[in-house]
C-alpha cells in the first residue's frame, strides 16, 4: 500500500512541473504587458527620463519579456524570487512571514467547512421525501449564492459589531507578543504554554475561518447528498437492509465511505478557491497573511510579489490535489491494485 502510495504521488508532483512553468510563464507575460509601470514607487518626482532608464536597466526590465523570464526562472529555481520594488525586501521572506498565517485561516476553514457539510449534507439526504426537504434545500442554495467575502461582511457586522462577541481585526490583540517559531500561532503558542494568548489567537480566527467555511460548504453538502443517494440504490445497501441492519448503521458504516470519494475529490478541486478567498478575508478583517499582502502588491504594481505570490498560491493548490489523489487511493483498494 506504501508504495502505491508513494508511486501516485510521485506521478502527481512530476505532472504538476509543467503546470507550474506554463502558469508561471502566463502570470510573468500577463504583468508585463499590462500598462502600469512599476518604476513609479521608485523614482522621485522629478526624475528624468535618464534615471529612469538607470533603474529600469538595473531591475533588467530594459530586456525582453523571453529574457526576462528566463533570468527570473533561473533565479525561483535557486530560491530567489527577486525583491519587492514596495517593501524593498527579498520576495522569499516577505512569503515566508505571511504564508504560515494565511494557510492556518485556509485549514481552520476547511475543518469549518467539513463540520458544517458532513452533518448537512447527511440532513439533506435524511429529509428527502419529507417536508423539510424543500426548506432544506432553499437554505443550501441561499448559502452557495453567497460568496466568502460576503459572509465576512455579514460576520463582522453581527458578532463583532452589534454583539462585540468576536475580535474583527488582527490575528491577536495589539500589544500581545507573537512568539517566534513555526509562524502558526496556534501551535508557537501551544507549544510554549500560553493558554491565554492561544485562545485569544482562537478568538480571532474564528469570523473569517468561519466566512471560508460558510462559502465553501454548500457545494460539498449538495455533492454529498448527490453520492448517499445513488450508494442508497446499490445492491450492498439493499442486502444490507434485508439483513435488518438500521438506516443510520447503514449509512455510517457502508454508505458514508463510499460517498465519501466523490466528496474528497470535490474538495480537493475546490480547495484552491478556498485558498484564494483568503485574498478578499484576509483584507477585510486585517489579517497580515498572504491574500493581505497580494491586495498591497498589485495596489503598488509590485511585479516580482505579485509573480511570487501567484506561484505560491499554484504550489499549495497542486499540493493539496496530490495529497487528495493520495487519501482517494487510501479509500479506493481497486486504485491500489492499479498502481
Amino acid at each position: 500500500m506504501f508504495q502505491a502510495l508513494l508511486n501516485v504521488a510521485l506521478k502527481r508532483l512530476v505532472g504538476a512541473i509543467p503546470t507550474m512553468l506554463l502558469l508561471s510563464m502566463i502570470v510573468f507575460v500577463v504583468l508585463r504587458a499590462l500598462p502600469a509601470d512599476p518604476l513609479a514607487l521608485l523614482l522621485p518626482p522629478n526624475a528624468t527620463q535618464a534615471d529612469a532608464d538607470v533603474v529600469r536597466k538595473a531591475l533588467g526590465l530594459d530586456q525582453s519579456i523571453p529574457v526576462q523570464y528566463a533570468i527570473w526562472l533561473k533565479n525561483a529555481l535557486h530560491g530567489d524570487l527577486g525583491s519587492s520594488i514596495s517593501f524593498r525586501e527579498p520576495v522569499t521572506r516577505l512569503i515566508a512571514n505571511t504564508l504560515p498565517a494565511t494557510l492556518e485561516l485556509s485549514f481552520i476553514g476547511l475543518l469549518f467547512a467539513l463540520l458544517i457539510s458532513i452533518p448537512g449534507g447527511l440532513l439533506l439526504y435524511a429529509a428527502r421525501g419529507t417536508l423539510g426537504e424543500p426548506p432544506l434545500e432553499i437554505a443550501v442554495i441561499c448559502m452557495l449564492c453567497i460568496p466568502a467575502f460576503l459572509w465576512a461582511i455579514f460576520l463582522m457586522l453581527g458578532f463583532g459589531v452589534a454583539l462585540g462577541w468576536l475580535p474583527i481585526a488582527g490575528r491577536v490583540d495589539s500589544g500581545m507578543a507573537i512568539p517566534g517559531g513555526t509562524g502558526f500561532l496556534l501551535i508557537d503558542y501551544l507549544i510554549t504554554g500560553q493558554w491565554r494568548s492561544w485562545l485569544n489567537a482562537w478568538s480571532h480566527l474564528l469570523l473569517p475561518a468561519s466566512a471560508l467555511a460558510l462559502g465553501f460548504s454548500p457545494l460539498v453538502i449538495r455533492v454529498l447528498r448527490s453520492s448517499l443517494l445513488e450508494s442508497s440504490e446499490e445492491q450492498y445497501v439493499m442486502a444490507a437492509r434485508q439483513r435488518g441492519l438500521s438506516e443510520r448503521k447503514i449509512i455510517i458504516s457502508h454508505m458514508l465511505k463510499n460517498s465519501a470519494l466523490p466528496t474528497i475529490t470535490l474538495i480537493g478541486a475546490q480547495f484552491g478557491f478556498l485558498f484564494g478567498g483568503t485574498l478578499l478575508v484576509e483584507s477585510i478583517f486585517s489579517l497580515p497573511g498572504l491574500g493581505n499582502l497580494m491586495v498591497q502588491a498589485v495596489r503598488n504594481h509590485d511585479l516580482p510579489l505579485i509573480q511570487g505570490i501567484a506561484l505560491v498560491f499554484c504550489v499549495m493548490t497542486l499540493l493539496i490535489n496530490t495529497v487528495v489523489d493520495v487519501l482517494y487511493v487510501v479509500l479506493n483498494p481497486k486504485l491500489r491494485r492499479a498502481q
